[in-house]
């Protein structure tokens, strides 16, 4: 089930994600609007394409929502790699992104204090004694 959702999720975004695709949308637009007067503006006549666009937009959230999923697990694969790789990188970091937010918050600041960088974030935060590495260490 994965694999067939995963695979018209990937072909549906590639379709709605071309000028041919907002073209059509735009077009079904002005046909509407210039069929209003042969319809008088009734009620059905807004129904049609209120009820179009709602069920549209509602379908295409899960559409673009499990093409970033796809898009932001690959990514992290590919940086966990170039990270694994680098002699210098430090391993903790692999799989940071399943920590809080306050996590890595914490994270960030305390990088942001070891390249040296001062600003107001960083000056505020309340874990402004715990270093990057203890922080990692935490999880």
């Amino acid at each position: 089930m994965d694999q067939f959702f995963g695979r018209i999720a990937s072909r549906c975004a590639t379709i709605m994600g071309q000028p041919a695709a907002f073209l059509i949308a735009t077009g079904a637009c002005i046909i509407w609007a210039v069929t209003g007067p042969v319809f008088h503006y009734s009620d059905t006549w807004q129904l049609v394409i209120n009820t179009g666009t709602t069920v549209l937009t509602f379908l295409a959230v899960f559409l673009i929502q499990n093409s970033q999923n796809r898009d932001g697990s690959a990514i992290q694969a590919k940086l966990d790699e170039l990270m694994r790789a680098l002699p210098r990188a430090r391993p903790e970091f692999i799989g940071i992104e399943h920590l809080s937010d306050k996590e890595i918050c914490g994270i960030r600041e305390a990088l942001a204090r070891e390249a040296g960088l001062s600003n107001e974030a960083v000056a505020s935060a309340a874990s402004a004694d715990a270093s990057v590495d203890e922080l990692l260490a935490r999880r």
